[in-house]
């Protein structure tokens, strides 16, 4: 069954807080004179340390900092929360989301829907852990106050960034945007991602198809290396999130301090108050994401002659009604009706008169993340990490790698999975309405397939703490978006259901890579030195831009072209490939800014396995197959003596011949952001720190900008003495297009350099760029 779009149709959220008349809010944190207080000191490249001696306080100077840099990105993303782009920027146009956008329309329905839920009303009303915690709303409250004190200083007409100067979208924001924001961030691999299948995806909200839908969520790298692996038998880490280069998903680097109680450094996600991924002195951690589903689908019974009304038990239940309402760009109020379930909204899509499908969300009703990592940057060594996470268990899709001072390492996916064992799944799977939905689709028809239940969950409906995979060690643990179970391979984490993630399935390009750069310094034999980590070897192999399938293939390249001179290409052109097999021979397998024929590999290796006719199925290029007992060098080699792979490869060099393309063409000639050349090369090559660009090559020999890709890197190593950490903003602090700090990181990442974290007070004294602000308000 393909999915059916339909306007009329979807969503209100289902919670598992209970109703409440009132809402209760917290008096902001202030100074003895009844004012927020904060220190602003800049280091180099702009890099904010905020202190304060309260949460509200510190809040309040992180707010002030980050509108300083970025307040046109948060107050576009405003306007999207609040459901208004259409007012603004017209129903048609594309939103601003840098993951999944959609039709503004579509998006205005969405955010109206979950704000009249009352979602974000129901979970500040909660005690803590279910609802957040008092410092969390004093941080959140100061934010808000911080970035309008800015804004009011300012002036809309006087912004520094062109972006939004002038503009009546401007607007201050309010608590209820944070705490939105935040709630969208924690969906953001479930719900979020959805929005057109929920409203419909047409261009007035519910003509024409929508787009197929996957469980996406953007990537990343992680290494939490032991004593056993570090040549001093310190704890050492490595961050390299891959997330979006544009928009609200950017990373905001910072250093939090309120002496004596919170002291830590690293990212935020724009919009949110506190530390993702950073460190302490005690204690070092990342993130990267999670296998294991988010949401599951309810597929629901209808009543015969009532499509409101669906069967659980043998009884009809009414489905719940929202009517929203959207100002368009003329005026005009565009009207929907949309609809829930006990399990969640209903789709739009896949509905007839018998059935429709209702999505159950984990993270429909999750704020808690944000105490989570507020409670992570107060924590002095893993114990003290571990137990925040057991305590909020708030991570909404992602696992976690960590390590202290003792060298001790650290791996869990402590986030929110759906409590459907494998027992469970059997008796109630029913089939998908359609594959690209990517869901384990339940029976709705009974309470018999409700999610279960663990004793030490916070929430009903999610495993508990003493059910999520955990390894701790003192070698490595390491993940790069494959699945949990070889997070170290020596101990296979096995025996899960399966909706944690699946077991002896083969691994990516990546994460084969990112294992094989583990296992090669261990031994001493990448070429740096003596076996072991040190904070320099880390930066070193992080950054050593290996196209891991080219080495897969390499052998087989070159036999290849030594046997077939002449390929046919797939218009039965006959084409001589000797000069691109020179240069592929002469490249040393590195996507370096001089990696002449890491491109035409790129190229090439895109068009393996492509079907020659429409509605083919892919070919696998694969030498040898993958063999379960060989997750780490399988599959591996080339076809190289298959026509489909002499046709990719003459295919390519008629590309390169068309557009009179060198066949040398490098990175640094090939990609760019803001007009920097980049090293890198692409998820499916196998690329470790991998980028992304927007679009296919061009016949200019240029791709379109970078937009995905490595985003805050850190290598930390925690001493008894302290951290010693190294970082880099791939994008660099600000999208202020006329900011000094809006591409002057970037220029490192572009050359392989660093910047020197300044951590305690005495390194960011000694720093001779410094600049001091106090901000009251």
């Amino acid at each position: 069954m393909k999915l059916r779009p339909r306007l009329a149709v979807v969503l209100a959220l289902v919670l598992s807080v209970s109703a409440v008349v009132g809402v209760r809010t917290s008096a902001p944190s202030m100074a003895s004179d009844g004012r927020y207080s904060a220190e602003i000191r800049r280091t180099e490249f702009g890099i904010p340390h905020v202190s304060a001696k309260d949460y509200g306080g510190l809040g309040f100077g992180y707010g002030y900092a980050f509108a300083q840099d970025n307040l046109c990105v948060l107050a576009s993303w405003a306007v999207t929360l609040r459901g208004e782009r259409s007012r603004y920027f017209g129903a048609k146009a594309m939103s601003d989301d840098s993951t999944r956008p959609v039709r503004n329309l579509v998006s205005d329905v969405y955010y109206k829907s979950v704000a009249e839920s009352g979602v974000v009303p129901r979970l500040l009303a909660q005690p803590a852990p279910l609802g957040p915690s008092a410092d969390l709303r004093r941080m959140v409250d100061g934010y808000v106050a911080g970035y309008n004190r800015y804004l009011a200083e300012t002036g809309v007409a006087n912004l520094p960034d062109p972006t939004c100067r002038g503009k009546a979208w401007v607007t201050p924001i309010t608590a209820t945007d944070i705490w939105n924001n935040i709630l969208d961030t924690d969906r953001m691999s479930g719900i979020t991602q959805l929005k057109d299948v929920l409203v419909g995806g047409g261009e007035n909200g519910g003509d024409g198809p929508a787009a197929p839908v996957t469980r996406s969520a953007p990537g990343s790298n992680g290494w939490a290396l032991g004593k056993d692996a570090t040549r001093a038998g310190d704890g050492m880490l490595l961050a390299d999130p891959h997330f979006p280069w544009n928009g609200i998903r950017r990373f905001y680097q910072v250093q939090l301090t309120i002496p004596g109680v919170l002291d830590v450094s690293g990212a935020s996600l724009y919009g949110t108050p506190v530390v993702e991924i950073g460190h302490t002195a005690g204690v070092a951690w990342t993130h990267t994401v999670s296998h294991a589903q988010r949401f599951t689908l309810y597929r629901l019974q209808l009543v015969p002659g009532d499509p409101t009304s669906y069967l659980v038990d043998g009884r009809a239940e009414p489905m719940g009604r929202q009517e929203i309402e959207v100002v368009q760009q003329d005026g005009s109020l565009f009207r929907d009706v949309l609809y829930t379930s006990r399990y969640g909204p209903v789709l739009a899509a896949a509905r007839s008169d018998e059935v429709a499908y209702a999505i159950a969300d984990v993270n429909a009703a999750n704020l808690r993340a944000a105490d989570e990592w507020l409670a992570m940057g107060r924590a002095r060594n893993l114990t003290q990490l571990r137990a925040a996470q057991d305590t909020y268990q708030g991570l909404p899709f992602i696992y976690t790698l960590a390590t202290d001072a003792s060298g001790t390492v650290y791996f869990s996916d402590a986030s929110l999975v759906p409590h459907v064992t494998d027992a469970q799944a059997g008796r109630c799977a029913k089939p998908s309405p359609d594959p690209s939905l990517d869901a384990l689709v339940l029976d709705g028809s009974t309470s018999r397939c409700l999610w279960g239940k663990d004793p030490d969950a916070v929430v009903p409906g999610v495993f508990g703490p003493a059910s999520q995979p955990k390894l701790i060690r003192t070698d490595y643990v390491a993940n790069s978006n494959n699945s949990l179970w070889l997070a170290n391979p020596a101990a296979p984490l096995t025996g899960y259901p399966r909706i944690w993630g699946h077991t002896g399935t083969e691994l990516e390009p990546r994460p084969r890579v990112s294992l094989d750069m583990i296992a090669q310094r261990l031994a001493g034999a990448d070429g740096l030195g003596a076996p072991g980590f040190t904070l320099e070897t880390l930066q070193a192999t992080s950054r050593s831009k290996r196209n891991h399938t080219f080495e897969i293939m390499r052998a087989d390249v070159r036999k290849m072209c030594r046997a077939h001179h002449e390929m046919t290409a797939s218009g039965g052109e006959h084409v001589d490939v000797r000069e691109a097999c020179k240069v592929l021979a002469a490249w040393d397998g590195h996507a370096t800014l001089d990696g002449r024929g890491a491109i035409l590999w790129r190229e090439f290796h895109g068009r393996l396995g492509r079907p020659t006719k429409v509605g083919e199925p892919p070919v696998s290029w694969w030498r040898v197959p993958f063999d379960p007992a060989h997750p780490l060098t399988t599959p591996s080699g080339l076809k190289r003596d298959d026509p489909a792979v002499w046709r990719a490869l003459a295919d390519t060099v008629l590309f390169f011949q068309a557009g009179h393309i060198p066949l040398t063409l490098t990175p640094g000639q090939a990609q760019h952001y803001s007009s920097i050349p980049l090293p890198g090369c692409t998820e499916a090559e196998g690329c470790f720190d991998r980028v992304r660009t927007g679009g296919p090559l061009g016949p200019d020999g240029r791709y379109p900008d970078v937009n995905t890709g490595s985003t805050f890197m850190m290598a930390v190593e925690i001493t008894p003495d302290g951290p010693r950490a190294r970082t880099v903003l791939t994008y660099s602090l600000s999208a202020n297009p006329l900011s000094p700090h809006h591409a002057d990181q970037t220029l490192l990442f572009s050359r392989g350099q660093w910047v020197t974290e300044r951590f305690s007070d005495a390194e960011i004294k000694a720093d001779p760029r410094l600049r001091v602000t106090t901000v009251r308000g």
